[in-house]
């Protein structure tokens, strides 16, 4: 199989960390590629024409994309070790999907500076965008602990990539103020090998 990643994409990260802790490394030759929302750049159109990653082409030639899309396939490839069976399917579902829709957020406050000329950006959108994710710190924070404390699963898989991309790209708003729980809940998922091994480089 081959996967389209970036080892800055969260996205692409959560997949990474799948194939680690599913024993499924080795079964993916990875292939790094970049671009943005205004340039395509090196990102495999030809297999996803949204031109996003990660993507992931198996053995028979279907491309699958959405990170979502990946790891469940991947998952059930493994046996399905991270995705449980219901009821708790539905928490974890919807755990990662807060996860995508908080890095969602974060990646659009980078494109606002980095594509968006400086004449044109507008502040209150950004920060409209902070809110949803300060928003979800908060529910973390009171309603999901207990789940982030139990049996590893995709949900958790993801909210550590999303706090560990703020770290990596918005540290300065420092989002473990005020999410003690969440805080100590991180520096422990961040010590596990799969996670240590897909640490995105110095911004």
């Amino acid at each position: 199989m081959r996967l389209y990643h970036s080892p800055t994409t969260p996205f692409g990260r959560k997949v990474m960390v799948l194939l680690l802790e599913t024993g499924q490394i080795a079964d993916v030759e990875v292939s790094s590629v970049a671009g943005t929302p205004t340039d395509p750049g090196t990102m495999p159109v030809s297999e996803n024409p949204l031109g996003k990653i990660p993507a992931l082409v198996p053995d028979d030639g279907q491309a699958i994309y959405d990170s979502r899309v990946i790891c469940r396939y991947l998952d059930d490839r493994a046996g399905g070790r991270l995705y449980p069976a219901a009821p708790r399917l539905w928490r974890t579902l919807t755990l990662e999907a807060t996860a995508d829709g908080m890095l969602e957020a974060a990646i659009l406050m980078v494109y606002e500076a980095r594509v968006r000329p400086e004449e044109r950006r507008y502040d209150p959108w950004v920060e409209g965008q902070w809110a949803k994710v300060s928003r979800a710190l908060d529910a973390l924070e009171s309603r999901w602990l207990d789940h982030l404390n139990g049996p590893i699963d995709m949900g958790q898989v993801a909210i550590g990539c999303a706090l560990s991309y703020l770290d990596f790209r918005h540290g300065a708003r420092n989002w473990r103020a005020g999410h003690p729980g969440l805080a100590a809940w991180y520096e422990g998922f961040a010590q596990r090998d799969s996670m240590k091994s897909t640490e995105p480089p110095s911004a």
